[in-house]
Order: C-alpha cells, then structure tokens, then sequence
C-alpha cells in the first residue's frame, strides 16, 4: 500500500489502484514472508505485505515487478498475479482497488534496498505473522492457499531453493508449503521417478551429521513441466 520510489522525481499514478505482493521466502524448513514497516502516510509504523501504487504507463505486472525490484533487486523471478481484492471497507477512508501478486525467491539472492517509504523489512514465519494493515492477512492466506494449489501442478517452489539442495530440503519445503507431513522414501522414489532433478557429485559442507547428496533441477524438463503442468500428489 505504500509508493515506493528510489529518486523523488513524481510519477502520475492511478487514483484508487494499488499493488500488493507476497514475498514468500524458505530457511531453515520453514516457509516464511517477507514484511514491510511502513515509514509514512496512513499506515506509517505499522507492519504489511510490500506494496505501492500502479502507474498510469504501467500494466499491474510491470507495477508488481517494479515494486519488488525496487526494495529487493530480484529480477527474472517467478511472479503469479492473484486477483483483485475490492472490499469497499478495506481502506477505511477511501476507496482503493488493489491486484495481489505473491512471488517465491530464493533467500540467498535477498538484498534490501533503502526506500523512503520502507523502514524496515524482515522475513517472518508463516505460523507466526501477526496482524497486518488493511487486508493484508487476508491477501497472504488466499495467496498461500494459491500456492499450495499450484506445486501440486508445476515445480515452483524449486524458485524458493538454492541452486544445489538435498532431496530432504526439498521434502521439507514441500512439507511447509503443503502443511502435511510427508513419507521419506515415498517422497524420494516420486521425485526421483519424475528425471526433474540432476544428481551431483558433490556433498553438503560442514554440517555436523552425515553429508547428503545434492541436486539440482534440470532447467529443460523443468520448463517442460512448468509450462504443460504435472500432477504432483504425495
């Protein structure tokens, strides 16, 4: 809900038109979102998803994508738009329409940018957002909800790994994304099955137990299956 922008040159915008976005993140096993502490205007202070207004020459996704490469300078990632959200009462004051987006990146390539309208940006676990502005938590659980459709139908989520994974990290966030508990070797007999993934002759570093095997995807079945769409049901 804030209109972000890396110079103080103005930008005529779309009265009542805002963008959303669901930064969806994974550390640790867990799945998490990336929240915004707004510094100015109705809602300064407070914590909610990344946002700011769509520009008159701009469609939504060029607004999504500007918006997010302007606090994270992430481009090329994967982006969904999700629908537009139009409660009459979900800004209290006046009447704004805002097109939700929800997008995965992978943690490592994080880096927040300064922004006069973000204070402060932090990941957050999912089972622990608090309240956010507006109707922001309505807007995170519709989208997490989209989310856990779609990885039962393409391999997005390898969007939220790094380059090299385990097929226990893999479990693990599917595991998140799902919130259901997954059969080890069920999981590594159907993953495998699929020839998504490049075995590589190389182990974790410095870890404290028994170093496991890692993976890649392979970038043209992953395409494959992205774009004609797979059933992926445990």
């Amino acid at each position: 809900m804030t209109a972000l922008s890396s110079n103080n040159i103005k930008t005529p915008e779309i009265d009542g038109i805002s963008i959303d976005c669901v930064i969806f993140g994974f550390k640790k096993e867990s799945l998490e979102v990336l929240l915004v502490q707004h510094a100015g205007g109705e809602s300064e202070g407070s914590w909610g998803l990344l946002g700011g207004w769509m520009k008159r020459e701009e469609s939504a996704d060029d607004a999504a994508h500007r918006i997010l490469y302007e606090l994270t300078s992430l481009d090329n990632i994967y982006l969904e738009q999700l629908k537009a959200f139009t409660n009459p009462k979900r800004v209290l004051d006046r009447r704004i329409v805002t097109i939700g987006y929800y997008t995965l990146v992978n943690q490592e390539d994080y880096n927040v940018k300064a922004s006069l309208d973000v204070r402060e940006a932090k990941w957050c676990k999912i089972k622990e957002v608090p309240n956010l502005i507006f109707d922001h938590n309505e807007i995170l659980n519709f989208s997490l909800l989209q989310l856990q459709n779609r990885v039962r139908q393409a391999p997005i989520g390898f969007n939220l790994l790094p380059e090299k994974f385990t097929l226990l990290q893999l479990m693990h966030l599917y595991e998140e994304i799902l919130g259901i508990e997954l059969d080890k070797s069920n999981f590594r007999r159907k993953i495998l099955h699929m020839k998504l993934l490049v075995a590589l002759d190389e182990k974790q570093q410095d870890v404290s137990h028994r170093a496991a095997k890692l993976y890649k995807f392979d970038p043209a079945i992953y395409k494959k299956l992205t774009e004609k769409g797979f059933n992926f049901e445990f």
